[in-house]
């Protein structure tokens, strides 16, 4: 169990880095024009937004069940451990947000510069929400319409950020799991593309550091308990004894 801390703990610190950065430099979220940047984390933000975040899931669970080759059984016990632990963060996310109900900051945005009512903004249902969005917006030239109907789609409380605690629940995941495997690769792909989504919450005007910071803390927790239950249940996370030969040799270069 220590060492599956160690590890859920280092990855969960590494994300960390990004809502830190964004709270000690003092950064404000303000819109702007698009650019190349902007729109490479839109994208990075559709990977999880529904419905294509259950798109995402299959191939990141079809991978760490290939790189760990389990037999049939646990192989799907661990199938069914990681996206148990992804729905359980996005139920938990959803109860949280119900009972704070922090606005996002594309929301304050409005507020203070079309004349939006916050508090009766979020007693609309959501379909109102998203046409109230559009009619605010309606006459804007500068906001790109990719960002506009994307902030009319989510119509949301902010914090903590589901978005953030999908893409850290299986970046945790595969550190948690892969680490014990050398599967560096991965681990970095994968780490960078939970990175990006982090960033894309902040830049897009959807949320504000702390609610990406709730969300990884989360993932930790969740995935901590889920990394444990994986190496309990399903078998050995490590390298079996005549692989760990094969890849010593192959990093020695012999």
């Amino acid at each position: 169990m220590l060492d599956i801390l160690r590890r859920t703990t280092a990855a969960m610190l590494l994300l960390m880095i990004i809502p830190a950065v964004a709270w000690l430099s003092g950064w404000q979220w303000q819109p702007g024009e698009s650019n190349a940047l902007l729109r490479f984390l839109f994208w990075m933000t559709e990977t999880v937004t529904r419905p294509w975040g259950t798109l995402t899931s299959l191939p990141l669970s079809l991978w760490v069940l290939w790189c760990l080759r389990f037999r049939l059984k646990p192989a799907l016990l661990l199938l069914l451990i990681m996206n148990v632990t992804v729905l359980t963060g996005q139920y938990t996310k959803s109860y949280i947000k119900d009972q704070v109900q922090e606005p996002r900051p594309y929301v304050v945005w409005l507020e203070h510069h079309h004349g939006l009512d916050e508090r009766e903004f979020y007693s609309m249902t959501r379909e109102a929400r998203g046409q109230r969005v559009d009619e605010l917006l309606a006459s804007d030239r500068v906001l790109p319409g990719w960002l506009k109907r994307h902030w009319a789609f989510e119509t949301g409380f902010a914090f903590p950020s589901g978005h953030t605690l999908f893409a850290a629940s299986w970046g945790l995941l595969v550190m948690g799991l892969l680490w014990p495997r050398r599967r560096y690769i991965t681990l970095a792909v994968v780490g960078l593309w939970a990175g990006a989504v982090m960033a894309s919450r902040l830049l897009l005007g959807m949320h504000w550091p702390g609610d990406l910071a709730m969300a990884v803390l989360l993932a930790w927790l969740l995935v901590t308990i889920a990394t444990w239950l994986s190496q309990r249940f399903c078998g050995p996370l490590t390298l079996p004894p005549e692989k760990r030969k094969e890849v010593a040799q192959r990093e020695s270069g012999l």
